[in-house]
């Protein structure tokens, strides 16, 4: 589990955070949604310690983040996975030198070790076989999942994921949120996804958090999405008219 309280975000005379508190919660994907300027990324990068709040703080469990020394912070952050959202591989290096890369820098597992983990992770999303292969000879598809691959090598406990489906045609982007929602699910991890995806809202969002303007305006699940009489929510989801007539449709 991951709390933000309070947590507020200023550059100069522009406060891009106003007090936003949450609790993102383990075993579940837990979804930031909102405009481009709500605030989404800042709060991303104040979770993982890449920025730090104007005011409050960042509990991972029972640990104040935002209070960690260099050395604490570091043990946490061993402890997370980053899914980018260009997924960030290295062209000069395969796909198992890509994965394997976290294992080099961070841990002293044997050469045998390391391979069993990476041979595990692709297996894990679907792509056994594929070491050898660099990422120029990969679909967008099967980059983000090689991405994915890497971002869990470490088997963290928490998850990140920036827009995890840009770029990518809605059959494979429903593939990537089915794949981040079972490994978040079965490894009981506290996943954090932000995103634009509507698709992904609506199917995967079993614990949302939605930023308007810099506060958090809106929380629940995908079940309550439909139901919610905030205008601000449905002006952002329901902006396309396909949208709107599914909700007229789900209300009856």
């Amino acid at each position: 589990m991951i709390r933000a309280e309070n947590i507020t975000k200023s550059f100069g005379e522009t406060e891009v955070l106003k007090g936003v508190s949450f609790t993102f919660e383990a075993g579940k994907t837990n979804l930031i949604i909102g405009r481009s300027g709500a605030g989404k990324t800042v709060l991303l990068k104040i979770l993982v310690g890449l920025q730090t709040p104007s005011s409050g703080k960042v509990w991972y469990n029972d640990i104040d983040f935002t209070d960690l020394d260099k050395n604490g912070m570091r043990a946490t952050r061993m402890q997370i996975g980053m899914l980018f959202q260009g997924s960030a591989l290295f062209d000069s290096l395969s796909v198992e030198e890509n994965i394997r890369f976290p294992m080099d820098m961070f841990t002293t597992f044997t050469p045998k070790e390391k391979l069993e983990r990476v041979n595990y992770c692709l297996e894990r999303v679907g792509l056994g076989g594929n070491n050898k292969k660099y990422p120029s000879e990969l679909s967008g598809g099967m980059q983000k999942r090689v991405g994915i691959a890497r971002s869990i090598v470490l088997k963290p406990k928490y998850l990140f994921c920036d827009e995890p489906n840009s770029g990518l045609d809605p059959k494979t982007s429903i593939v990537i949120d089915e794949l981040l929602h079972n490994i978040t699910r079965e490894d009981e991890i506290t996943t954090i996804i932000n995103t634009h995806d509507m698709n992904s809202v609506m199917e995967i969002g079993e614990n949302i958090c939605f930023l308007h303007e810099g506060k958090l305006e809106w929380s629940g699940n995908k079940d309550m999405v439909l139901e919610s009489e905030n205008e601000n929510l449905q002006t952002f989801i329901f902006a396309s008219p396909f949208l709107q007539r599914l909700r007229k449709a789900a209300l009856g």
